[in-house]
């Protein structure tokens, strides 16, 4: 498997980093700095975290010898070879997590259940440490948040009810000209009309004012 090695994780060159959810300091070694690459175990990383969806956080990657010993790996760890990853199990059903981490090549399991890791190397095949008890509540299949119903929406009823209100008061005006010409008769009613119409102006005002409101609080949540 092919390795590039760096004195620290801030000389990998950004030009070849391919692997876009992870960054060269969580694969670094966490004792030293230094950082080793293995392309082959990386992409199997890259294409696990494609299959699952969801984030990887990664406890432990790459391995000094120094700081391997210093941790009390053993002698022959992965994690020296940058082939190992030690990853969180706390977003993750174990249980799927192993079955796409085997689909992607993986091949070595190590279980870690007191510490809420399971590691994770390209092979031989091989496990180690006691399985994950399974969970009290079971992940559940994550689904995208649900859009807003656009005829539930308070941008749409705000803007709505000042359409109407609008409507109404240019309609109550017309009302109020059309009976000042010519129903002579009815003119006691002129007034009321006047006051309708300032009643249809001021719902417009509210229903603006809501559609205004409805769209800020909408851009603050990231629900548009």
């Amino acid at each position: 498997m092919p390795t590039t090695t760096y004195a620290h994780f801030r000389d990998a060159p950004k030009s070849s980093w391919r692997w876009q959810n992870f960054s060269p300091a969580e694969i670094a070694c966490r004792g030293t700095g230094a950082i080793k690459i293995n392309t082959e175990a990386m992409d199997r990383l890259q294409a696990l975290r494609d299959r699952l969806g969801k984030p990887l956080i990664v406890r432990s990657a790459y391995r000094s010898p120094e700081h391997n010993r210093a941790v009390g790996g053993a002698p022959a760890s992965k994690h020296m070879q940058a082939t190992a990853f030690d990853i969180a199990m706390s977003n993750h059903d174990p249980v799927a997590f192993e079955a796409a981490a085997r689909a992607v090549g993986f091949l070595g399991f190590g279980y870690y259940p007191r510490s809420g890791f399971m590691h994770i190397d390209p092979g031989p095949a091989r496990s180690w440490g006691e399985h994950f008890p399974p969970r009290a509540t079971p992940f559940v299949p994550e689904t995208p948040p649900a859009r807003e119903v656009l005829a539930d929406s308070r941008t749409l009823k705000g803007g709505g009810a000042a359409g109407i209100a609008t409507v109404g008061a240019a309609g109550v005006e017309v009302a109020q000209q059309v009976l000042t010409e010519t129903q002579s008769a009815i003119l006691p009613l002129v007034p009321y009309l006047d006051t309708l119409r300032w009643v249809f102006i001021a719902v417009a005002l509210i229903g603006i004012a809501v559609a205004i409101h409805a769209r800020i609080d909408d851009w603050k949540r990231g629900q548009r």
